[in-house]
């Protein structure tokens, strides 16, 4: 998989190779964003990335922390592109326990509806007040 090119490749390409975005431009706005750091800083989209590098990514409600196994500036398959990285096992255990919290409604936010028209005015006031 290793071609002459890609000992030196882009961020933001090797995010869309390794298939954690499905467009460059997408990778490069969350780079951008703030949502990738490497060795636990942020980055940007021209950062390259080496061998044993361990990168954050934020996808959504997910967070990846994943180690560079090789590179590759050409998006292949599934399979193969799952060849380019791979997930701390602490990482894995995090996302499975998110999920299963989502899935439960521990972290959705609970309520009984909309609010009436006297909390809306409540609502409003506070929005509104200013302690002198």
């Amino acid at each position: 998989m290793a071609e002459k090119d890609d000992d030196k490749v882009r961020l933001d390409k090797w995010l869309w190779a390794a298939r954690f975005f499905k467009t460059r431009a997408l990778a490069k706005a969350a780079i951008e964003g703030g949502k990738v750091h490497c060795r636990g800083e942020r980055c940007k989209p021209s950062k390259e990335p080496k061998v044993g590098d361990e990168l954050l990514i934020r996808i959504g409600f997910d967070e990846r922390t994943v180690v560079v196994r090789a590179l590759s500036a050409v998006r292949r398959g599934a399979p193969e592109a799952q060849t380019l990285y791979e997930e701390t096992p602490q990482s894995l255990a995090a996302r499975e326990e998110a999920a299963a919290q989502r899935k439960a409604g521990a972290l959705g936010l609970q309520t009984d509806g909309r609010p009436s028209k006297k909390q809306r005015r409540q609502i409003q006031y506070l929005r509104d007040y200013k302690p002198d």
